[in-house]
């Protein structure tokens, strides 16, 4: 079993925990409300992580915390999302952890702070501005160092060029990002398209991104015809997004370069197939720590600060890992992904090779 990676993230985000700095201040005097946390996910199309992940992690600590947590998904529906919201603050919350979806969160904060409750920015910022300034109006921010990601990733195009050979300020290199509506999307992006120019790769066609295996694949495929079928990597903000392309490829025979993050079942996959270089496993179990550990804090009465800051407001940054098929048993003895869904049929074979079980 590979724990020394695991082992290393958890003592980073314990020393991050440890940051906190908690000075009391006034708690909501005992009330109901001040038991209750109050989260909205933003879909289960976008990545199972939500649904299978955050959700029960958070859960679990603030029941074991002793707090009320009041966990719902919007499903891809901003005016869901507001009404999940108005719900929520109708029967009171202490504390708000929201993942933005298409700036639905944006007022849901706003109203949540003029009633004086503490936002926490969780995975996605919540911000207002133009992209080059964004102001962040959660109180908090939580989340992985989304920038990294985006240069693991665009690390992992480098290397499967390099891998085949080819010099990467040839190669014909299309960008396949996320929904620019995410804040997050933009930093996946500049991480990866900051590493990938300075191996040289320009994007030979860059479509509009979105946060959709399907319309992804549409995408790409219409980006291939215009390249007359050639390509030689593809630079993809996730696993869902990398699936989409996967079958373009396939259905062309082609295997090239392919990015992605989240350490989805399916992405580890088809890391192990060769049909993507590497995913970026994201330990939510520590984002949802991390978040936890902060809104008990906010619960409880008191304010803290953490040690460094983004967009002008307390950030907390959880580090990623860039899995390769060789790495892929780490996700597996984290309690992240289980080997049975991993090692179907077609997978047994690869499973056994880098001894997944």
């Amino acid at each position: 079993m590979k724990t020394s990676s695991w082992i290393s993230v958890a003592v980073v985000i314990s020393a991050s925990a440890l940051l906190l700095t908690g000075c009391s201040g006034s708690s909501s005097g005992g009330t109901k409300a001040s038991t209750r946390a109050c989260v909205i996910l933003p879909d289960s199309a976008s990545s199972p992580r939500w649904e299978n992940g955050d959700r029960p992690a958070l859960t679990k600590a603030f029941t074991d915390a002793g707090f009320t947590a009041d966990v719902q998904n919007a499903q891809g529906d901003t005016n869901k999302y507001a009404a999940i919201a108005d719900q929520e603050l109708t029967k009171g919350c202490g504390v708000m952890i929201l993942v933005d979806y298409n700036g639905a969160a944006v007022a849901v904060t706003q109203k949540a702070q003029k009633q004086g409750i503490p936002v926490i920015a969780y995975d996605r910022p919540i911000t207002t501005g133009p992209t080059t300034a964004p102001k962040m109006l959660a109180d908090y921010y939580v989340s992985f160092d989304n920038t990294k990601v985006g240069g693991l990733e665009g690390q992992s195009i480098v290397d499967g060029l390099k891998a085949e050979n080819k010099d990467p300020a040839k190669a014909v290199v299309v960008y396949m990002g996320g929904d620019p509506t995410d804040g997050n999307a933009k930093l996946f992006h500049d991480g990866a398209a900051a590493v990938m120019s300075a191996a040289g790769i320009k994007p030979a066609a860059e479509p509009t991104g979105v946060w959709d295996g399907d319309k992804t694949a549409t995408n790409f495929e219409q980006a291939l015809t215009s390249l007359g079928g050639k390509v030689d990597a593809v630079w993809v903000a996730n696993d869902t997004n990398a699936a989409g392309v996967i079958t373009v490829l396939d259905k062309n025979g082609l295997k090239v370069p392919v990015s992605g993050q989240d350490a989805s079942t399916a992405g580890l996959q088809n890391v192990l197939l060769g049909k993507q270089t590497a995913t970026v496993y994201k330990p939510f179990k520590l984002e949802a720590s991390a978040a936890s550990k902060l809104a008990i804090q906010l619960l409880k009465g008191k304010k803290p600060g953490a040690a460094t800051t983004l967009y002008g407001k307390p950030f907390i940054a959880v580090t990623p890992i860039l899995i390769t098929a060789d790495k892929v048993e780490q996700v597996v003895t984290a309690g992240d992904a289980k080997a049975t869904d991993i090692c179907t049929t077609n997978v047994a074979a690869m499973c056994k090779k880098y001894g997944v079980s």
